[in-house]
């Protein structure tokens, strides 16, 4: 069964900067890939990265393109999530998601089909404040 815990949300001013980290179990990890979620309230899940089972590709939403930065090392079975120069509207509930089946994506549309199709960490907690 695969597990995925979530560490690192918190309470941050704007401008700073948090990592999210993701530890994974059950499966081989290196052989899929993995991406991080987010899902505000009142509002639906929405995709943020994606990184490919190698680490070599990366998938961004264009709201936190150049901003956030996705990567994984498959030796301690963990995916990051650098975050920075976070703004209010980046407040939301981010989940660490494990693709069931595939190791990457053509592109970042692709990629958010992860969405339909991927185990699911409980959810950390993000709020930046002004």
């Amino acid at each position: 069964q695969v597990q995925l815990v979530e560490s690192g949300g918190g309470l941050v001013q704007a401008g700073g900067s948090l990592r999210l980290s993701c530890a994974a179990s059950g499966r081989t990890f290196s052989a899929y890939a993995m991406g991080w979620f987010r899902q505000a309230p009142g509002k639906e899940r929405e995709f943020v990265a994606a990184i490919s089972w190698s680490g070599y590709n990366t998938f961004y939403a264009d709201s936190v393109k150049g901003q956030f930065t996705i990567s994984r090392d498959n030796a301690k079975n963990t995916v990051y999530l650098q975050m920075n120069s976070l703004k209010p509207e980046d407040t939301a509930v981010y989940y660490c998601a494990a693709d069931r089946s595939r190791g990457s994506y053509h592109d970042t549309s692709d990629a958010q089909s992860m969405l339909e199709d991927a185990y699911w960490g409980q959810g950390t907690q993000v709020t930046v404040f002004s």
